[in-house]
């Protein structure tokens, strides 16, 4: 084997935890002296990949089987059949899954991309890991084993340099940048301007100005969504129905005030951020002189669930030997369970969690934060108007996330929470930037369709219906769910408004209105006869949004219980006439949990 020690690391992320996952893995490198560099997938200038001697590739799935962002034009450039077949001869490699078996397409990515790999002639290192958020235990209880074959190979093939060993895990590693406080200054140095130009992104969001955030439940209704309205004038974002607008929020206010607290930090105080290693590139949305303040309100997730890696290195850097000792148990492979029951189960926060180990965390240098704590990242909503009739707005159906667990406070969506707090009043603007969703409607105003969107899954639906309505195009048929009539039938004025100029039909299941439940696969069987006519005489496209728990499941079933009612087909005749409507995108999902 070649001597070059060289490794890298190459991530699919779309919520942050295939990036941890991947960060892991080139810590776990460089503790066996590899050259390690850590990149996400489209940062990385994939012709170079050919002289890669090791990669390691770290792969979330999202959506219905979809790649991330954040590699997308590498995937694209994966799956060209015009690549040689030999390509990656050269390569040796490893690919990582991270999923959730509750997905129809679990880890689809991850095994395309292992045997695309193998297609072009890359040597596997080890069979494909496939990681699954459902296990009792999380992602790790994959991640582990798998990481320890994976470096059993590699020091087969790549066996340590003379004279060395693999540096300790109990050691405490340099924090990955310098920090250094400034004299203040007074420029306004964290405020977004807002520019006309067409392209924003999450190092650039676009600052829009809210319009309007109206709550469109009942006051007595146990859940708080909002209708919430952006100004894009002059922005130059252009949108088509089935498109998300990414959202950036910050912390919440009395949040941010405990963490400044617990660590007795001034919010004005201004610091830089340098590189210490070539192969570790700076954050690229912390502004390189920057506040305390805008660090912890808008950067660090101080909100979210802290993973094991965050315990690993806070028992390295205690000195108390009580909170090192439940920290080294926390951050074991034997003490995950106890650490799911601590932390996952109940979500317990960052912030929580800091709040619980003080005599540790009081002590850490500031520089650490930005390794212990993960970047805040940015919330998907599908955008529920049209361009064309409301040409300078986007609007969102935003549920705000509150729920309670053993713990006393109650758990809080860091972004809903944020965004339901906004007022028009107050002259607010939003960070945002618009991308291409993963629900790709008919362009012929010809073509029928049936949506099923139970709750906020409206949402893509309503910008679709708007749109067709801007043209006078009907063909448009909603099967709408929610508890009650009077508590969260969300547009229903309007549903009722272009029903009446004969532009939507829509079904609507209350599942709370009467003795026995009604949902929406219910109204579907109920209506077979036209749902089956639309389908088979009219070629209509079928799509479903909303919770992916157990919905996009049962409505499935019900469609087939319709193909075989109503077309005249068996069980086997009947999922092949779905799984052919796939193949075309005439059936499509867009779930979230």
């Amino acid at each position: 084997m070649a001597s070059e020690r060289r490794l890298l690391v190459l991530y699919g992320s779309q919520t942050g935890t295939a990036q941890d996952v991947a960060e892991r893995v080139g810590r776990e490198a460089r503790r066996r002296h590899f050259h390690t560099r850590v990149s996400e997938l489209d940062s990385y200038q994939v012709a170079d990949l050919i002289h890669e001697p090791l990669v390691i590739f770290v792969c979330a799935t999202t959506g219905q089987g979809d790649p991330p962002d954040n590699m997308k034009r590498f995937w694209r450039f994966i799956l060209r059949k015009n690549l040689p077949i030999n390509s990656l001869g050269q390569v040796h490699f490893a690919v990582l899954g991270l999923g959730d078996s509750s997905y129809q397409k679990f880890n689809v990515v991850a095994k395309k991309l292992f045997r695309r790999l193998l297609q072009l002639s890359g040597q596997s290192l080890v069979s494909v890991g496939l990681a699954d958020d459902q296990h009792d235990l999380g992602p790790d209880a994959v991640i582990d084993p798998w990481l320890t074959s994976l470096w059993e190979r590699v020091l087969d093939l790549w066996p340590l340099p003379p004279g060395t060993e693999i540096t300790r895990a109990d050691i405490c590693p340099a924090p990955r940048f310098k920090v250094t406080f400034c004299e203040r200054s007074y420029s306004s140095m964290n405020g977004s301007q807002c520019v006309n130009k067409r392209t924003y992104s999450a190092t650039d969001p676009y600052m829009a100005r809210l319009i309007s955030n109206d709550r469109v439940t009942a006051p007595d209704h146990f859940q708080d969504v909002r209708h919430v309205k952006l100004d894009t004038t002059d922005s130059g974002i252009s949108y088509a129905p089935g498109d998300v607008v990414m959202v950036h929020p910050d912390n919440l206010p009395d949040m941010v005030e405990e963490f400044l607290h617990h660590f007795s930090l001034d919010p004005d105080t201004e610091f830089t951020v340098e590189q210490t290693d070539p192969d570790i590139p700076l954050p690229p949305s912390l502004p390189r002189r920057c506040t305390v303040g805008h660090l912890v309100q808008k950067y660090l997730d101080i909100g979210g669930i802290p993973r094991r890696y965050f315990f690993e290195l806070l028992s390295l850097l205690s000195s108390d030997e009580l909170e090192k000792e439940k920290l080294q148990e926390f951050s074991s492979a034997e003490g995950q369970e106890e650490l799911y029951t601590y932390c996952n189960r109940p979500r317990r926060t960052t912030l929580e969690v800091l709040q619980d180990f003080p005599q540790t965390s009081r002590q850490i240098p500031f520089e650490y934060l930005l390794d212990l704590i993960p970047p805040l990242q940015p919330r998907a909503f599908s955008i529920a108007s049209s361009q064309q009739a409301t040409p300078n707005e986007i609007h969102l159906l935003v549920a705000v996330v509150r729920y309670r667990t053993k713990l006393f406070k109650p758990r809080r969506g860091v972004c809903s929470t944020w965004l339901s707090s906004l007022r028009a009043d107050q002259d607010i603007y939003v960070p945002v930037w618009v991308k291409r969703g993963t629900i790709h409607f008919p362009t012929s105003l010809q073509t029928p369709t049936i949506m099923v969107g139970p709750g906020t899954g409206v949402a893509p639906f309503r910008s679709f219906i708007h749109d067709r309505a801007a043209c006078n195009a009907g063909g448009n048929v909603l099967f709408f769910g929610c508890r009650s009539q009077s508590a969260d039938y969300y547009c229903g004025r309007e549903w009722e408004e272009l029903s009446g100029r004969g532009l939507l039909q829509v079904l609507t299941a209350f599942s709370r209105d009467q003795e026995h439940k009604v949902y929406v696969q219910h109204l579907i069987r109920d209506n077979a006869a036209l749902v089956w006519d639309l389908l088979d005489n009219h070629q209509a496209w079928f799509f479903i949004a909303g919770n992916a728990k157990r919905m996009p499941d049962d409505v499935k079933e019900a469609l087939q219980d319709v193909v075989m009612s109503a077309g005249g087909r068996n069980a086997t005749e009947a999922a092949e006439y779905i799984t052919q409507m796939e193949a075309k995108k005439h059936y499509q999902v867009e779930a979230w949990s």
